[in-house]
């Protein structure tokens, strides 16, 4: 939370500094953005390619929201809230994992002479780029490379085990600036669907003696691949971390747990230097 919080922070800096350099423009400022008509009883959707960080609206007469976190919605507020006296345009600022973009909102009434596009897609046209700290890729990038390794047949010599009639494989370790991307795959010998409740990654001990302190650090990824409830036989995911270190008496424990009382539970132990040594994703 604290890092989110961190994160937006500087969102926010940057695109007020970004937003006083267009609004100081001697080229035109705000009369030089994309306009947007926004009818008196229309709702606008702008749908975003990367998930929406951070809005900022100039004018209190437009009510905001996001009910999914690539769509920002906007319309004009007709409640007894509205402020009289309102202008007639304002600024919309969106901010993206790697993004920015204007448009400026001029107020129309509630049945224009010109047709109103309710969809506005966030296009290459109207964005600026930004970097932020700690940010190396989009959700959309990690989304791409990951489906990308799923074309490629998984390695015959990293870690399996088995347990339960539940067979874990590490297919193949990847890294991509600073980020790790584990192929893992898990089949089902048995005849019983798996429904799966939790697929956790801990670094724990190499070796636990009776008279010592087991410690143990969950971590969990940045990015996963696909969102898969259950499997009949075979199950196959990328998953996407920040890129992290271990000592070498320490191994990274992949657990998947079922969801019945009586669950089956595998673990797979994956040894430090599988990590180290991964291959690099190439980058077009």
């Amino acid at each position: 939370m604290l890092k989110l919080r961190m994160l937006l922070a500087v969102m926010m800096m940057t695109a007020g500094h970004i937003f006083a350099q267009i609004s100081g423009n001697s080229n035109g400022g705000k009369d030089a953005l994309p306009v947007v008509y926004l009818p008196d009883n229309v709702s606008i959707h702008f749908v975003s390619p990367e998930p929406i960080g951070y809005v900022d609206i100039s004018s209190k007469s437009v009510a905001g929201d996001l009910p999914v976190r690539n769509i920002l919605r906007i319309r004009q507020r007709t409640d007894s809230l509205k402020f009289a006296g309102q202008e007639g345009d304002a600024v919309l600022t969106i901010v993206g994992e790697k993004f920015i973009a204007q448009y400026r909102l001029l107020f129309v009434p509630p049945e224009p002479p010109l047709p109103v596009k309710t969809t506005i897609e966030i296009g290459p046209g109207d964005i600026r780029p930004l970097d932020f700290p700690g940010i190396s890729f989009s959700q959309a990038e990690l989304r791409g490379y990951a489906a990308g390794l799923m074309n490629r047949k998984p390695e015959k010599h990293l870690e399996h085990s088995k347990a339960y009639g539940i067979k874990a494989s590490l297919g193949h370790v990847y890294t991509l600036g600073d980020y790790i991307f584990l192929d893992i795959g898990f089949e089902n010998d048995t005849r019983l669907k798996y429904d799966i409740d939790e697929l956790r990654f801990k670094i724990e001990d190499k070796k636990v003696t009776k008279a010592s302190t087991v410690q143990t650090l969950e971590i969990r990824p940045d990015f996963v691949l696909f969102n898969t409830p259950f499997f009949k036989e075979h199950y196959r995911n990328v998953f996407v971390f920040k890129k992290f270190t271990f000592p070498g008496n320490k191994l990274l424990t992949v657990e998947l747990s079922e969801k019945q009382l009586s669950g089956r539970t595998v673990s797979l132990k994956i040894p430090y230097r599988d990590i180290l040594d991964a291959d690099i994703i190439p980058v077009p």
